[in-house]
């Protein structure tokens, strides 16, 4: 496995790890993509699944956003259904709508679409993490996976879903089949973590974009141990492990003693209330609202401001967004936050 040791110094990883930091680090969730002019240059005529699997494509653009905004981790070009396609899933990633998938996951039988990830059916994901860390010197690289609910959401819907009416009906109706479903989703989703962090990953973040859709009973009891397992796979590395969601204020607390050493936190919870119902023993990231970017400067400021102000109630914070940057986002003014963030937080 790559040594991470080089990359203790960085304010990224202490921050994760709760020591002293020089500066509140900050990285932006969908740095990379298609706020930049750059990456709609590279990605012209480049399917989206076509660009996750070309190494060259993915190194390019992961580091896009660091040249551009001097953030202070890098985040692998991927995306959570990478490992889906990877073991045989027919699925696409339709511009405008999101994964579609062929044959959604109703019964037992449709299992057999899931079998378990090995390294070798992402051999260009190790490909382009080997090559980024080669690239990124002194900055971290995140690694990430969709967690097994948000999988399961676009397997059992076939596609996006506003209700997500199959996936409770199934959750509710077929506990059985749900919990064969959830166990396999990760195997498969840690199985993808660890690949990354073999290959040079710095940390890991577990993306589970539609889990505020449950109630705290319901994500204790159908979701919460899936979640657990897929962190727990990861925790003999030594790499830190971010645990995010949207929607999750209710669920903060069990996000927080799932297993990551930090939480992310969307932007509806400020981080002092955030840190309080997660506990003392974790790291934050967040939470600006992206849709503030779209604001004069003085207002987006003032904001950002506010965040660091709240952050420091946290043992460890790491400035982000809550939820990832818009498409139609002025490049310029993200690269204004990275900016303000380091030189208001400085030490």
């Amino acid at each position: 496995m790559t040594s991470h040791a080089g990359l203790r110094g960085s304010a990224f990883l202490r921050a994760c790890r709760r020591e002293p930091v020089p500066h509140t680090p900050v990285w932006f969730m969908r740095q990379a993509g298609r706020s930049l002019p750059e990456y709609r240059r590279v990605r012209e005529g480049v399917a989206m699944l076509d660009a996750c699997r070309r190494p060259d494509l993915v190194t390019e653009i992961t580091l896009q956003p660091v040249r551009r905004y001097g953030v202070d981790a890098a985040i692998l070009f991927s995306d959570i259904v990478v490992p889906l396609k990877a073991v045989g899933v027919d699925l696409d990633i339709k511009p405008g709508v999101g994964p579609v998938i062929a044959r959604p996951i109703r019964a037992e039988a449709d299992l057999g679409q899931l079998r378990g990830l090995e390294p070798d059916d992402v051999g260009y994901v190790t490909e382009a993490v080997q090559s980024l860390v080669g690239e990124l010197g002194a900055t971290p690289l995140i690694g990430f996976a969709g967690a097994p609910f948000t999988l399961a959401s676009y397997l059992v819907e076939g596609g996006p879903s506003r209700n997500l009416e199959n996936t409770k009906a199934l959750m509710y109706g077929n506990p059985g089949l749900w919990e064969l479903l959830m166990t396999r989703l990760a195997d498969i989703a840690g199985a993808f973590l660890r690949v990354q962090v073999a290959a040079g990953a710095s940390a890991v973040q577990l993306f589970d974009s539609w889990v505020g859709a449950l109630p705290a009973a319901d994500y204790a009891r159908f979701v919460r141990p899936h979640s657990e397992r897929v962190l727990a796979t990861v925790g003999e590395l030594g790499v830190p492990r971010i645990h995010f969601g949207v929607g999750t204020g209710e669920l903060l607390g069990q996000l927080g003693s799932a297993g990551a050493e930090v939480v992310g936190v969307d932007f509806r919870v400020p981080l002092d209330e955030a840190s309080r119902r997660v506990g003392p023993d974790r790291a934050l990231q967040g939470n600006l609202d992206p849709a503030i970017l779209f604001a004069p400067w003085d207002a987006v400021a003032r904001r950002a401001r506010e965040v660091l102000v709240s952050g420091r109630a946290a043992p460890g914070h790491v400035f982000n967004l809550g939820h990832g940057v818009l498409p139609d986002t002025d490049p310029d003014v993200l690269a204004r936050l990275v900016d303000l963030v380091h030189e208001e937080s400085a030490a």
